[in-house]
């Protein structure tokens, strides 16, 4: 069995009785215009892959840390539902594998840009919601996952990830080492989103994305200490 496909509903636990909304799920926008027969790309599928996320996750942390005001309610769901750790969580289940991208997506790389890998995860949330309901998609989610508090401690967000980095890498490398560059900018200008990669010498350590190019360049650095292992 080497449908990706098949594949990921084996790893999801989840077989779908509307195949389609799966195939819409790793649809990204570029394909649409190579495929004028498609209708519709994963987008709409994120916005309410999103929504289900958070409250799934918002649910679980609230029964897991009946002490935790909430601040440390939101950070700790900030931390599981940030870019950085979707994408990474996408690359488990194999979701990389089953994106369906046009030519010249798939030419620049986009199958392994995060920001492609953030949004289909989503989006297969959303699928999943629309295939069965909310106790469905909850048994998904919370199975990918695995123990919420084991994934807290590797994924939780440090304060300044930046210098953090930085503190690592200097006494190998010196202070010039690390660059961060703008990859990709996207939107109109009252709603940009920016994606900037941290590099070490022509090594590529970690991929972010945000609303500016700072909060770009921290989700980037925070993806390279995820990587590390260190954070």
């Amino acid at each position: 069995m080497n449908d990706p496909l098949d594949q990921l509903e084996i790893r999801i636990d989840h077989v779908f009785r509307d195949r389609s909304l799966l195939e819409r799920a790793v649809t990204h926008p570029s394909l649409l215009a190579d495929r004028p027969d498609l209708a519709e790309s994963n987008q709409r599928l994120e916005f309410l892959g999103d929504a289900v996320l958070q409250l799934v996750l918002t649910e679980a942390l609230f029964a897991l840390y009946p002490g935790d005001r909430e601040g440390v309610l939101s950070k700790r769901r900030a931390a599981l539902a940030n870019g950085v750790f979707l994408a990474a969580l996408a690359r488990e289940i194999g979701l990389d594998v089953a994106l369906r991208l046009g030519a010249s997506e798939e030419a620049t790389g986009g199958r392994t840009r995060a920001a492609a890998l953030e949004d289909a995860l989503e989006a297969l949330i959303g699928a999943l919601y629309l295939d069965g309901d909310l106790i469905v998609a909850r048994r998904v989610v919370l199975g990918l996952y695995g123990p919420l508090p084991d994934r807290l401690a590797t994924v939780e967000d440090i304060e300044n990830p930046k210098g953090r980095l930085q503190e690592l890498i200097q006494p190998l490398h010196g202070n010039n080492a690390l660059r961060y560059e703008v990859v990709r900018i996207e939107g109109e200008d009252h709603a940009r989103a920016y994606e900037v990669a941290v590099r070490l010498l022509d090594r590529t350590l970690g991929e972010g994305r945000g609303s500016s190019k700072k909060t770009a360049e921290e989700a980037a650095a925070r993806a390279a200490l995820v990587a590390m292992r260190v954070e």
